[in-house]
């Protein structure tokens, strides 16, 4: 028999300030608690902050930025977790709005969020590439994908990170306001489980007017932990990657639609 194939997750919901110097001290005390090895996940824009008009982007100091970022690479490093965050990244005068993972070996990969809400049109660039990322976690290769915000609503880019190996999504939104719509968007969360057979762990900001739970869910679809609320949380679970499949994806009848 091969050893379990387990790693251990983290989701670190906490509110995004504007303040980045704020927001590194609460990323800070998040990792705090997490075991070495853990796969920590937090919210998007946790670093630069976020909002739904995209003038924030004009609070920003580029340079102060920069400066954060690489003291989340060596505080992962230091800490030895595999951490992702969200974060606004300035690349050769564009904003993009990102998800970044860095590692305990000063690992570092970058997702540009490919799929950008309407408001963030014009203030934001376009990511143009859907990839994963391998991880070391604890001597096993694990796979990573990440998703971001509205890209929930998408379920074709899952299932091409899926394809491409990744065994567990981090997704990070930053989804305050109507929280009617809390039930669709955690419907959404536990169908890109189900139907990809691949875990995903999601942080959302907290928030008193939240409407994404902040969530870790199995490839069964089994809920492993869940909140919503405006309060700061942390949520563990054990990720058995051998629970991953492509069980559904290798039935999928992709000549049928595909052109």
């Amino acid at each position: 028999m091969h050893p379990a194939a387990t790693i251990t997750a983290v989701v670190a919901q906490h509110t995004p300030a504007m303040d980045i110097c704020r927001n590194l001290a609460a990323i800070r005390a998040a990792l705090g608690d997490a075991p070495p090895d853990a796969l920590v996940v937090l919210p998007e824009g946790a670093l630069s902050g976020y909002a739904e008009d995209p003038a924030f982007l004009g609070e920003i100091d580029p340079a102060m930025l920069a400066q954060a970022l690489a003291a989340l690479r060596d505080e992962a490093e230091r800490r030895r977790v595999h951490l992702v965050f969200g974060s606004c990244i300035y690349e050769q005068g564009r904003w993009y709005n990102a998800g970044i993972y860095h590692g305990p070996r000063r690992e570092q990969f970058v997702y540009r969020k490919v799929n950008l809400a309407i408001g963030e049109r014009g203030a934001f660039s376009a990511g143009g590439r859907l990839e994963t990322t391998t991880l070391e976690i604890a001597g096993q290769q694990v796979r990573l994908g990440i998703q971001l915000c509205r890209e929930i609503r998408f379920p074709e880019q899952w299932q091409a990170l899926a394809r491409a190996g990744a065994q567990v999504f981090a997704y990070m939104t930053n989804a305050v306001g109507n929280q009617s719509q809390a039930p669709v968007w955690r419907s959404h969360l536990v169908s890109r489980a189900a139907e990809n057979q691949r875990y995903v762990v999601c942080a959302n900001a907290a928030h008193a007017a939240q409407k994404c739970p902040s969530i870790i869910v199995a490839p069964s679809g089994a809920v492993l932990w869940e909140t919503l609320s405006a309060e700061d949380a942390r949520g563990v679970a054990q990720l058995d990657l051998d629970a991953v499949s492509d069980w559904y994806l290798s039935q999928s009848r992709r000549d049928l639609v595909e052109g």
